[in-house]
């Protein structure tokens, strides 16, 4: 397959489930539909590599990744990302949830090796799933070890649908509360007005003329690399992620970066293009074989957790006066992480909002909580979580 026939058919399947979630107002959300297509590609004529051979390189991927969640720091200010620690408490719940459900009722249906291996993927992103993966090879369980990855590539089908309905209703609560006055969107003059008063901005704003893609990138860029090379002076003993996004934090609260450097620079689409692609290309592992070999431990262990995640959530979220729906939705972003937190909560808001002003207001309420959550499941409690569970079998 010629690079530009793999860029065409990977965008085709983006954008397909672009058009099936925009005829359907978000209730059958793109990155399920995209999902689905990749995989049945997978059992077809898709090459496994054709993320890559589209001109997706790792390389790509990972300076997408840096790139992106520096950028998704500029968008919340230090103030905000300390409020949001009760966010932080109901996503830990969520997985609190999940290994409640696995290891005893799934325990009693499954075994113990089983829920132990399954759990971790299950509660997190790749790191986790490689983890348990490596950890039954050494003991000689190889079915358990393809468990572990078909668990982290195929637990999105249940995350995805699940998160666009509970934002969906979540997003209507709030528009009913906005439309009424109840609630209300800063103005851009307000935002600027916060920006400047901030005891923490030390450099004064750019002036627009430049303010050039290469400036807005170069700038951005600076603060991922001192990200990264913060994290592995420290051994990440924070994950490089999240190191990314709380430099993103300090350097657009400082002045160094403009808010949402990416957008003003046009380059979102093209970067979030790749990671998205990224992502389903996982879904190369999953082989028709695999997945009737384990099927019943897969379907049974994703319900077990999912339904001990809704529950304590749930729970802890009414005692922080959280909707269930937002609770929820903030917990399961366990099962996929970034960048579909964004792209689930940007679809909800497109379908919901009538204009312009409505989207904004949506996404400044919900997608705060859906990126820190995401952070706080996928990238430091599935990685704890795996470090202890390995050690279990």
């Amino acid at each position: 397959m010629s690079l530009m026939m793999a860029f065409c058919v990977v965008l085709f399947v983006l954008a397909f489930g672009d058009v099936v979630s925009a005829k359907t107002k978000a209730f059958v959300p793109s990155v399920f539909i995209s999902a689905l297509l990749f995989l049945f590609g997978f059992w077809t004529f898709f090459p496994p590599n054709i993320v890559e051979l589209a001109g997706f390189p790792m390389p790509v991927i990972l300076l997408s990744m840096y790139l992106l969640i520096t950028h998704m720091g500029t968008m919340l200010s230090i103030r905000e990302l300390a409020s949001q620690w009760k966010t932080i408490v109901i996503a830990l719940a969520g997985i609190a949830g999940i290994c409640l459900g696995t290891l005893t009722i799934g325990n009693l249906l499954f075994g113990w090796e089983t829920v132990v291996v399954a759990t971790p993927p299950l509660t997190g992103g790749i790191v986790a799933a490689i983890m348990m993966s490596d950890g039954a090879t050494a003991k000689g369980m190889t079915d358990l070890a393809v468990l572990a990855i078909i668990m982290y590539v195929m637990q999105g089908f249940v995350g995805y649908p699940l998160t666009a309905l509970m934002l969906k209703k979540e997003g209507s609560r709030l528009l009913g509360l906005f439309r009424s006055g109840q609630m209300e969107l800063k103005t851009n003059d307000e935002v600027a007005a916060t920006e400047e008063k901030s005891k923490f901005r030390l450099i004064p704003a750019m002036p627009q003329k430049y303010q050039t893609t290469y400036m807005l990138l170069l700038k951005l860029g600076v603060v991922a690399w001192a990200a990264v090379a913060f994290a592995a002076a420290t051994n990440e003993v924070v994950s490089k992620y999240v190191i990314c996004l709380i430099f993103g934090v300090i350097a657009a609260e400082v002045g160094f970066v403009e808010r949402r450097p990416l957008n003003l620079s046009g380059s979102f689409g093209f970067l979030i293009t790749g990671l998205m692609a990224f992502v389903f290309a996982g879904l190369a592992k999953a082989t028709p074989a695999m997945l009737v070999q384990i099927v019943g431990p897969l379907v049974g262990i994703i319900v077990l957790g999912v339904t001990g995640m809704a529950i304590l959530s749930i729970l802890l979220g009414k005692m922080f006066g959280y909707s269930k729906e937002m609770a929820f939705a903030v917990a399961l972003t366990a099962l996929y992480g970034f960048p579909p937190n964004y792209i689930l909560t940007e679809e909800a808001s497109k379908a919901l909002a009538e204009n312009e002003e409505e989207k904004k207001f949506l996404m400044d309420v919900m997608l705060p909580k859906m990126l820190v959550g995401g952070f706080t499941t996928v990238t430091i409690a599935s990685v704890i979580i795996a470090g202890i569970f390995v050690k279990l079998l």
